[in-house]
């Protein structure tokens, strides 16, 4: 979270780019919500977003989403490209619960540095500041997709891909996105047979970029596949590596790529 105690700046709040938010209220909201997503919230709330994820049976992202309580409801804070199909399994498993969810207008902005009252620091790693909502951004000045590639921070759409993506391999532990001591959300047992193997052979990783080459592209060496290019910001990149084929130097598109862990 900024330092508070920093001489007082006017903040610089930015529009959060293509999110939605949706209301959940109702007697059962928490405990419906506890039982779907991979964090715990009984524990996670009182201090501020909680960073979580929705998976399938078979333990696959569907959607990644912040998490905020307010007044008598919770808000999900998540990709708007995602929302429509996240609103529908959440109501599809709700069954007989008292809970209601809905699509929001509510507007949701970002910001580095000193932080506006209200606002709330983003769970997943201090460099990437804080988070506000109910209040209209301006344009955007900082560039996210740097401090993403820098911070390996996975986005939706892009590295995290709905029914592909596995959350450990996207590094959702050390972003705290997951909690393994929680108890049962749908795809759990997957989660925790992969947090209990001996080594990942695949995931997210940093790699360095020179040429033309596009997230998307396959990486491949020696003709052999290795990954996917995700995120490019300059000449560094995220990227989904098979880690025991990326051991030197590899292509993607027309240009070179070297994992730089």
């Amino acid at each position: 979270m900024p330092d508070h105690s920093s001489p007082a700046t006017d903040p610089v709040i930015e529009a959060a780019p293509a999110r939605a938010v949706i209301r959940v209220t109702g007697r059962d909201a928490r405990d419906f919500l506890q039982g779907m997503v991979t964090n715990d919230l009984a524990k996670g709330l009182e201090h501020g977003l909680v960073y979580a994820a929705l998976l399938s049976p078979q333990g696959k992202y569907l959607a990644d989403f912040f998490v905020l309580a307010q007044d008598d409801a919770l808000l999900l804070d998540a990709p708007e490209a995602l929302a429509p199909d996240l609103l529908k399994r959440l109501t599809m498993f709700k069954l007989r619960a008292d809970v209601t969810l809905e699509k929001t207008e509510m507007p949701v902005a970002r910001g580095l540095g000193p932080a506006p009252e209200g606002a709330l620091a983003d769970p997943r790693d201090p460099a990437l500041g804080w988070r506000l909502y109910g209040v209209a951004g301006g344009p955007e000045v900082t560039d996210w997709d740097a401090l993403r590639v820098a911070h390996l921070v996975p986005e939706a759409g892009t590295e995290l891909i709905p029914n592909d993506s596995y959350i450990l391999e996207m590094g959702f532990e050390r972003l705290h996105g997951v909690d393994f001591k929680k108890g049962c959300y749908v795809g759990q047992e997957v989660v925790a047979r992969m947090k209990h193997k001996t080594e990942l052979r695949k995931g997210l990783a940093r790699v360095a970029v020179a040429g033309e080459a596009a997230p998307g592209d396959e990486i491949t060496a020696g003709g052999k596949p290795v990954g996917v290019l995700g995120t490019r910001s300059g000449d560094r990149a995220l990227a989904y590596l098979r880690f025991d084929r990326a051991t030197g130097p590899m292509e993607a598109g027309a240009a070179r790529v070297t994992w730089t862990p």
